[in-house]
């Protein structure tokens, strides 16, 4: 799909499953904690805990037990770890491009600020982005029209685009607003594996895209 940029449009992504696959993120803290509870055989634990994951099973609940840990514990250790991620391949060029042609480049995400702060670290994309809107830091999540609104303010008489995945509550308020929006079609590996679900007018984007490097610059 071919969008076109210039020094009026603002291309704004959505973070997890869509710059990357939020199940790296996942794997990472896991890995995290099984070093801690187990350095010596963590490898073994990490194993478990990710087939009890895929399997539904209440991870921390078994740590706990098992461990004698408070479940405190094991979330900052999952929400504070540095961790280990990758961009979708076509990302980089995708953002290179949209600066190249003058565009401005923005985020909007739910969740807390410095386990998204740390996720756009740990994937090296940071600095491309000329706003970042957390709703941690705003006090709303998605869909609520204010994390929008606020790149509008921003950026004032702009076109807007919405690059996410999560048809449940990602493209309410873009189409609202009237924003351009695409949505990546899950590749299978998707945290939230329940589009299906959502799949009205008002929850659609405009157009799917089967991965990032479906679109392409103009």
């Amino acid at each position: 799909m071919d969008i076109k940029v210039d020094e009026t449009t603002v291309v704004v992504f959505d973070l997890d499953d869509t710059l990357y696959n939020e199940i790296e993120y996942l794997r990472s803290a896991y890995s995290t904690i099984a070093k801690k509870l187990a350095p010596k055989q963590w490898e073994n634990l990490f194993a478990q805990m990710f087939s009890m994951y895929r399997n539904k099973e209440n991870v921390f609940e078994y740590l706990t037990i098992t461990f004698k840990v408070d479940k405190e514990v094991l979330l900052s250790l999952y929400r504070n770890h540095n961790p280990i991620i990758n961009t979708f391949e076509g990302v980089l060029p995708l953002l290179k491009s949209i600066k190249e042609k003058k565009g401005k480049l923005a985020v909007i995400t739910d969740g807390r600020s410095k386990t998204q702060r740390a996720k756009l670290k740990a994937l090296g994309i940071e600095a491309f982005f000329d706003k970042i809107i957390i709703s941690e830091e705003l006090g709303t999540e998605k869909p609520d029209r204010k994390n929008y609104l606020a790149i509008e303010q921003i950026f004032k008489n702009h076109n807007y685009c919405y690059v996410a995945d999560n048809v449940r509550k990602d493209f309410i308020s873009p189409n609202i607003l009237g924003w351009n929006s695409i949505g990546l079609i899950d590749n299978g590996l998707n945290i939230h594996n329940d589009s299906f679900l959502y799949f009205t007018e008002t929850n659609l984007p405009k157009v799917f895209v089967k991965n990032i490097k479906d679109i392409n610059v103009r």
